[in-house]
């Protein structure tokens, strides 16, 4: 077996392992039982993060590679912040906090394998095949709001739904409700998995939308959060307090676990606070361009009583872009932001079928919202993100045309054949 045949097996299986541990905690909060334990899943993790890094080269030809640069600099960029975390730790509770936010910071290395189309049909292969089962298991012992975290590969797949057979439509759509219905005060897996669904559609229009219209969609995806950010903070519209400007009260009722169902406001404003924490403390601490290390959190009035350093701190928080901001700095951010805005253009400007198109609309909204949420965290959600970076990057995906995209796509849901030897995956990639 060749090394390239084994990590077509490998890889697989560790993102399985990835989403299993995305769940963990969940898990831990119903049954109470400490199948947590964060020593082996940061050996786990780690080990992960090593098998991508060993077979980077192996599923990516060199010029892929040197096109994904903004992804190397990103990586050199995070791997700074983690060693400016080593100098800045004082105590037990940093160490923690550095080695998970060093986990978290180093997911990026999935986007290079990522652009390999046979790897990641693999992956989705086995998620499907194996995933799934697993899931059916998982739901009796986690929270709601947790499905959406395990299932994040669906949400994906869901860009794909016009061109499914009914079968596999109808349940994608079912897991898809599961997901929205099942608790929605979750209101990062309503959007993550009606999103997605919504744009599909954009597959029937596909005649009619030049790239010119994509292009538009794709800068205001971009341009709208520093727009409301810059509107909130000269105090004139703020998007959070939608109280303000909607009388109707929409309540849901959701599973906690310490006060079991409880109502919630779907319009509660739970972010306002949280940025003008983060800027105070950044003011207050000068940590603007290179950011405060992974080590350390941000000084939070709200949850500071539970820093278990006693200094006021809260290490991360709900909204992706503050905690990149926050580990990383300013630096930081302005790399996320290019790499996104990177893959993005690719995606839409140079390639030949409209899925890619699709795929550059979403990953151009998912930096709008990571201005709202998207953890970041070693979990299936950050982790498949990266997956549909890489995909936008491939210059193999690039290169399908609408045919062959509903062939691979398709490829996926197929049952295996029998007596017939597992496809190898080949280092190639399509000009």
């Amino acid at each position: 077996m060749t090394k390239n045949q084994l990590g077509q097996y490998i890889i697989p299986i560790a993102v399985l392992l990835v989403a299993i541990n995305s769940v963990m905690f969940s898990m831990f909060l119903k049954t109470g039982v400490a199948v947590n334990n964060t020593t082996i899943w940061w050996i786990i993790q780690a080990i992960i993060l090593g098998i991508f890094f060993i077979w980077k080269n192996k599923f990516v030809h060199k010029n892929q590679i040197q096109l994904m640069s903004v992804v190397h600099y990103y990586l050199i960029w995070n791997v700074f912040s983690i060693v400016h975390g080593l100098l800045v730790a004082e105590g037990y509770w940093d160490w923690k906090g550095l080695i998970n936010n060093s986990m978290s910071l180093l997911i990026p290395i999935v986007a290079y394998a990522a652009t390999n189309k046979l790897l990641v049909q693999y992956i989705l292969k086995i998620f499907v095949r194996y995933g799934l089962p697993v899931f059916i298991g998982l739901m009796l012992f986690i929270f709601p709001d947790a499905y959406g975290y395990y299932l994040a590969p669906i949400s994906f797949l869901l860009l794909f739904f016009p061109v499914l057979n009914t079968r596999w439509k109808l349940f994608l759509v079912a897991l898809a409700l599961l997901v929205i219905l099942a608790d929605l005060s979750a209101r990062s897996n309503v959007i993550k998995f009606s999103f997605p669904l919504i744009l599909s559609f954009i597959y029937y229009f596909r005649n009619y939308l030049s790239t010119h219209i994509f292009e538009s969609v794709r800068k205001l995806f971009f341009l709208l959060p520093i727009l409301l950010f810059i509107l909130a903070a000269t105090d004139t519209f703020n998007i959070f307090h939608m109280d303000d400007y909607i009388d109707t009260e929409f309540i849901t009722l959701s599973s906690k676990a310490e006060r079991g169902v409880v109502e919630q406001s779907l319009k509660a404003d739970t972010r306002t606070f949280i940025y003008l924490e983060v800027l105070y403390s950044a003011e207050k601490y000068d940590y603007w361009w290179i950011g405060r290390s992974p080590a350390r959190g941000y000084e939070s009035y709200y949850f500071g009583l539970d820093d278990m350093s006693n200094r006021g701190e809260r290490l991360g928080s709900e909204v992706s872009i503050l905690n990149i901001f926050t580990w990383t700095g300013l630096i930081g951010v302005g790399l996320y932001f290019c790499i996104f805005y990177r893959a993005s253009y690719l995606a839409i400007h140079e390639s030949n079928n409209i899925f890619m198109k699709i795929l550059g609309a979403f990953i151009a909204f998912r930096w709008l919202y990571a201005w709202i949420e998207d953890f970041n965290i070693f979990n299936i959600t950050y982790f498949f993100l990266w997956v549909m970076i890489g995909i936008c990057f491939s210059k193999s995906f690039r290169a399908m045309s609408n045919k062959e995209m509903m062939t691979w796509v398709n490829s996926i849901f197929e049952k295996p054949k029998k007596k017939i030897k597992q496809r190898r995956i080949k280092n190639k990639y399509v000009r």
